[in-house]
């Protein structure tokens, strides 16, 4: 089995686009499925090495939606929604298949999106955020707003939303010295987080500026991550820290994130660049 993939990256968070309308490599990929062979694909050192991979199929529902996006981590789990993947993927729908509308209309597991282009730059309306704590989901009702999730004999204070997957947004002092490899794959697998979470570790700068580093469940320790930096500036706004709109500066480089009050939706705005074509045999 060949087929050929396109490795991308949004600020860092690096992917593998593969086509998949006309042929599906997991549909012939032995009992494993894509599962298994992205993980085969996303090891850095026997495969092709990324943080999630991209599968572009046709929509279920071809009058609401132009293309449908399914997302794997490199450890072959399924993931909902991602915001730099996203980028990139209409980067791809563009540049490769030259789609031409003035907004591209994704489905994914966490919703429908909607990509724009603003010159170099590719908007996504990444939709409202979810605050119920069963829906995000977290084992607990209602808003899950500076809650202390113990564990190891100490509390960690997490803000909990969604952004078509799960965010607990942790707001720290000094950020160069707190042990994110440490602590953020805890999190990921509390209890308290039955699907489990991505943990998003933020430095308010200013009112309209804020430094991130995260941790992705499935994925690690990650360069960037869009869902999770709107999810950090709906927390920070949410909890009195920041203005409703943000620039968040990753590993890789800034997002910028607006939370419009008129729609509640929020608008995520950054870069998406080709690294190279490869086929994998």
């Amino acid at each position: 089995m060949s087929f050929p993939f396109t490795k991308m990256h949004g600020l860092g968070n690096d992917f593998v686009l593969v086509d998949c309308r006309k042929i599906d490599p997991g549909a012939t990929a032995g009992a494993g499925g894509w599962n298994e062979l992205a993980a085969r694909m996303g090891d850095r050192h026997l495969g092709v090495g990324f943080d999630q991979a991209l599968l572009l199929k046709a929509p279920n529902d071809p009058k609401s939606a132009d293309f449908r996006m399914e997302i794997l981590n490199s450890d072959g789990s399924l993931v909902e929604m991602c915001g730099n993947g996203i980028r990139c993927f209409a980067y791809y729908l563009r540049n490769r298949l030259g789609f031409s509308a003035s907004a591209i209309r994704i489905e994914t597991m966490g919703g429908l999106q909607v990509c724009r282009f603003k010159g170099d730059m590719i908007e996504v309306d990444m939709g409202e955020p979810e605050f119920e704590g069963r829906l995000i989901p977290v084992d607990a009702d209602g808003n899950v707003r500076e809650h202390p999730l113990a564990f190891d004999g100490s509390d960690i204070v997490v803000t909990c939303v969604s952004m078509g997957n799960p965010h607990a947004v942790v707001f720290v002092e000094e950020l160069g010295s707190y042990p994110v490899e440490e602590v953020g794959p805890k999190v990921e697998s509390h209890e308290f987080f039955p699907n489990k979470v991505n943990t998003e570790f933020v430095k308010v700068l200013s009112r309209d500026k804020l430094r991130m580093r995260v941790w992705e469940r499935g994925a690690g320790l990650t360069m960037a991550c869009g869902t999770g930096a709107c999810a950090a500036a709906v927390a920070a706004y949410w909890t009195g820290r920041a203005e409703r709109e943000v620039e968040v500066v990753l590993d890789g480089g800034s997002l910028f994130i607006r939370w419009d009050a008129e729609s509640n939706h929020v608008f995520m705005t950054g870069p998406a660049v080709e690294v190279f074509d490869g086929i994998w045999v």
